[in-house]
């Protein structure tokens, strides 16, 4: 459990609805202008309330930058068609109701889902 009221979990189910360790496609804000954004990869870490809490994935490597250590590899997975390499930004938690979410992609294996997790619980000062 997340300080801010959210529960971890893994539970993919590919059934169609979004759960907690699946890469679905939502529409995300950009940071500097919420009014427009883009449809975009996403992992559902979790849940607050009725909300899904998720991680953005980009295929975009941030070595080099000043947040790089905000991000996570994950390697490649069936949510990428051209089977590139895809980072999660740990720093910045999404929320969605379900019905916000686009389509499902794939599952993301258990244990990069762990280390995700336990990088978002450090940067946000999960217990």
């Amino acid at each position: 459990m997340g300080l801010d009221g959210s529960r971890v979990d893994y539970a993919p189910d590919l059934d169609g609805d979004a759960d907690p360790g699946e890469v679905v496609w939502a529409w995300v804000p950009f940071e500097e202008d919420p009014t427009q954004g883009k449809d975009r990869p996403v992992l559902v870490i979790g849940y607050r309330d009725q909300l899904l809490v998720a991680v953005q994935l980009t295929s975009k490597s941030h070595d080099g930058r000043t947040d790089a250590d905000d991000w996570i590899e994950v390697g490649r997975g069936a949510w990428d068609s051209r089977g590139r390499v895809s980072y999660v930004d740990t720093s910045r938690l999404l929320t969605f109701i379900p019905s916000e979410i686009r389509r499902e992609g794939a599952a993301l294996a258990e244990d990069r889902f762990a280390r995700v997790v336990a990088r978002v619980a450090a940067v946000h000062g999960w217990s």
